[in-house]
C-alpha cells in the first residue's frame, strides 16, 4: 500500500480522535503540534488506526515512534497490498 492511501485512510481517523476536522497528519506531524493529543488520545488513536488497517502495534513500536512517517511506515510495512 502506497504511503499516500494510508495518509487519506488517516485523515479522518485523526480528525475523529482529536475532534478537529482541520487536522491533516503529515511526515512531520508530532504530538506538540496537537494540542489534545495526550496519553489517552494516543491510546484511542493506536486502536483505531489497528482497526482500520487489521494489525497490530507492540508497546515499543508506539512508545519509540517520533513522528507520523514513523507510524505510516509501520503501517505500510505490516498491510499487504
Amino acid at each position: 500500500m502506497d504511503t499516500a492511501t494510508i495518509y487519506e485512510r488517516l485523515a479522518p481517523i485523526f480528525q475523529e480522535v482529536f475532534d478537529d476536522d482541520s487536522i491533516q497528519p503529515h511526515p512531520e506531524m508530532t504530538a506538540a503540534e496537537v494540542v489534545t493529543w495526550d496519553s489517552l488520545s494516543n491510546i484511542r488513536l493506536v486502536v483505531a488506526v489497528e482497526e482500520e488497517f487489521g494489525i497490530q502495534f507492540t508497546t515499543g513500536e508506539v512508545a519509540g515512534l517520533k513522528n507520523v512517517s514513523e507510524f505510516v511506515a509501520i503501517i505500510q510495512q505490516r498491510v499487504k497490498g
